[in-house]
């Protein structure tokens, strides 16, 4: 007959296991019975035994198969306490940032609900593969700002020089900034620049405190004068426009194209708004005869990023870096650069089906 519950542990000095069997009864312990003796004896009192034994072990049987369920906290039909919804950045006015652009000792421009502030390296003469970077291609660093019920959050990405970048990083570090990102924006570059990306929580104008500390550290300049009208540019902007699907500005002699995600990203309960740097931009530098140099930045979710790659590379455009600008957002979002000197309107048919391959909210 099969054992009725599962083995009873008794006292492990000397019997380590016992199992009850109607038929028969097994006992095993440390040392083996090994007299006549001893055998005899067992016989004679088993039936004891079972009689003490067989009580208890039904009652763990029955015990051990009837658990109550583990208490959850909730009753039935109850369901378990869900998670308060993501904050969203409020409404503010150029007047509640005006402490912040003192602090930074530039003015900013505020767009909804994201408070920007230019930092362009308009000091630098750079080069890549031949073509002199303007600042608007890819020397244009920023702090944004966005405001929660809670909290401010400051999200940027500063244009260092490889000289500056550890002084940089320790101003950083020194004023509870964090540093989310590392990168290039440039496959071959004179001089050796770095694209860093930050991020802090906290009152606003200690943040743009600490980011004063780390931009005094390096030679940015401070903000420019009011750029006049905008110059003619070298590019069928139109024909850039109709392969894109998106229609662009015109900006210190670059044409850019900004487009946001059509997904909610949020981190560390608060939605981002895209402002923040969650975009994908696309930008045109006139090389002349209607050719355009691009460079700028796909926003991707892990599984859109081989599809853009595959994309750019069939349109001829070389994959400059893959990165990412924040810690713990949700969904992640990967980033990546390109580059290609071309004919403009051509590069805008390459770049088209990379753009299609990712969620973009739709054109207006």
């Amino acid at each position: 007959m099969r054992p009725l519950s599962t083995p009873v542990v008794a006292s492990p000095a000397t019997v380590t296991t016992i199992a009850v069997d109607l038929g028969n009864l097994v006992l095993e312990g440390d040392e083996a019975v090994a007299s006549v003796e001893w055998r005899d004896w067992w016989r004679r009192g088993r039936l004891s035994l079972v009689a003490v034994l067989l009580p208890v072990m039904l009652v763990g049987c029955s015990t051990s198969d009837n658990q109550p369920e583990p208490h959850t906290g909730t009753q039935p039909g109850q369901q378990a306490a869900q998670q308060p919804a993501p904050q969203q950045p409020g409404a503010t006015t150029e007047a509640d940032w005006s402490g912040v652009a003192q602090a930074l000792g530039r003015p900013g421009k505020l767009t909804d609900t994201v408070y920007r502030v230019a930092l362009p390296r308009s000091d630098l003469s750079v080069v890549s593969r031949g073509v002199s970077i303007k600042p608007g291609l890819a020397l244009g660093g920023y702090a944004v700002f966005t405001r929660y019920p809670d909290t401010t959050m400051l999200m940027g990405d500063l244009v260092v020089t490889e000289a500056e970048l550890p002084r940089v990083t320790d101003a950083l570090l020194a004023n509870r900034i964090d540093v989310t990102g590392l990168h290039k924006h440039l496959l071959d570059q004179s001089p050796a620049i770095w694209w860093m990306h930050i991020h802090g929580m906290g009152d606003p104008v200690q943040l743009a405190k600490g980011v004063r500390v780390a931009l005094d550290v390096t030679a940015t300049p401070p903000v420019a004068p009011s750029p006049g009208p905008q110059p003619t540019l070298d590019l069928d902007t139109a024909g850039i426009d109709a392969a894109l699907g998106r229609k662009g500005t015109a900006d210190g002699g670059v044409y850019k194209v900004s487009i946001p995600r059509g997904d909610t990203i949020v981190q560390d309960g608060h939605v981002l708004p895209a402002g923040l740097g969650l975009t994908t931009a696309v930008n045109f530098q006139p090389a002349g005869g209607g050719k355009a140099a691009i460079n700028g930045d796909f926003a991707m979710t892990g599984n859109e990023v081989q599809k853009v790659i595959a994309a750019l590379r069939q349109g001829g455009i070389e994959i400059v870096e893959v990165h990412n600008h924040s810690l713990a957002e949700q969904p992640r979002l990967f980033y990546m650069h390109f580059w290609a000197v071309n004919d403009a309107v051509a590069l805008a048919r390459a770049l088209r089906p990379a753009l299609d391959a990712t969620n973009l909210k739709p054109a207006s």
